[in-house]
């Protein structure tokens, strides 16, 4: 089996769609189909069920499985050689939801180390698993939990998430709030797959409810600027309440405690990390995230 082709499966495999898995590729979608079918011929099995939509079968979730494992050994193999040859500390890639809440670790750990390449990846939670075992990335920074087998977590924080109104809007006083009462409330929040909008959604849900989403969108400050020009209201993390000065708002805790959002750091419990990147995991873990600073620096 070629490399290549099973790099091409695992396209295949993520996206379930002969086209675009071909224009991400950037390559002719007969020529992957013969691919596929040339690892099915050779495998002896169909990894894909073709009934309707192209669909991961089993076997093919197996196979995946482990052809991920295989490529990630051969990556983590060449960047080993690479930090060793080149006497460096190597480079180190990390995926996250958001790097609004990781600036200031991640220019502390530039200061430090300004000879290491940092390459940093926006990742939905649900895609991160895949890469940690891939080996695409050496970490991962999520603001929800991942359900999967082979990674090893360091918990960062947890901290509360709170309602954000305009001044003049009548729930503005009010030092709670429970989810019922938000019912009918024009909600502006991220698109799916961001944890915001997983959290909202999960509220709601929990009160056979539906939120009234008038905006979703990906940029943060757009959501917080849309909020504060009163087109509707949204859920915001207090950490980004340090960084909203000189933005007049209300902020009114909800009254459930799942309104909240743990922080997390992920690695592949397989993987051979750099010494670049067991010097990020350990600035994220040994950051003071009250603060802002590292854990150290009042001694």
């Amino acid at each position: 089996m070629e490399l290549n082709s099973l790099k091409q499966f695992l396209v295949v495999a993520r996206l379930e769609h002969l086209s675009r898995a071909a224009d991400e590729l950037h390559i002719a979608q007969p020529s992957l189909s013969r691919t596929i079918a040339r690892l099915e011929s050779e495998l002896g099995t169909p990894l894909f069920d073709r009934s309707g939509r192209l669909r991961l079968n089993d076997t093919g979730k197996l196979f995946r499985d482990h052809v991920e494992r295989a490529l990630g050994e051969l990556e983590a193999g060449r960047r080993a050689v690479a930090e060793a040859t080149n006497g460096g500390l190597g480079t180190v890639r990390l995926a996250s939801e958001t790097f609004l809440t990781l600036t200031g670790p991640l220019a502390a750990y530039k200061r430090a180390h300004p000879s290491v390449e940092i390459e940093l990846y926006w990742s939905p939670a649900e895609d991160m698993a895949r890469r940690l075992r891939a080996q695409e990335v050496d970490l991962c920074v999520a603001s929800q939990p991942l359900h999967a087998e082979g990674l090893e977590s360091a918990r960062l924080f947890d901290e509360a998430v709170e309602v954000v109104t305009t001044l003049d809007h009548p729930l503005a006083g009010r030092t709670s709030v429970t989810i019922d009462e938000l019912a009918d409330q024009p909600f502006i929040t991220a698109r799916k797959g961001h944890w915001l909008r997983g959290l909202l959604d999960r509220l709601f849900a929990a009160r056979d409810l539906t939120p009234n989403i008038v905006c979703e969108g990906d940029e943060p400050s757009a959501i917080a600027e849309l909020i504060s020009a009163g087109l509707g209201i949204g859920l915001v993390p207090a950490f980004a309440r340090r960084s909203a000065t000189g933005v007049p708002a209300a902020w009114i805790a909800v009254d459930s405690p799942g309104c909240r959002r743990t922080v997390t750091v992920y690695w592949s419990a397989d993987s051979h990390l750099s010494t670049a990147a067991r010097l990020m995991r350990s600035t994220l873990t040994q950051w003071n995230w009250s603060s802002g600073e590292p854990q150290d620096a009042r001694r």
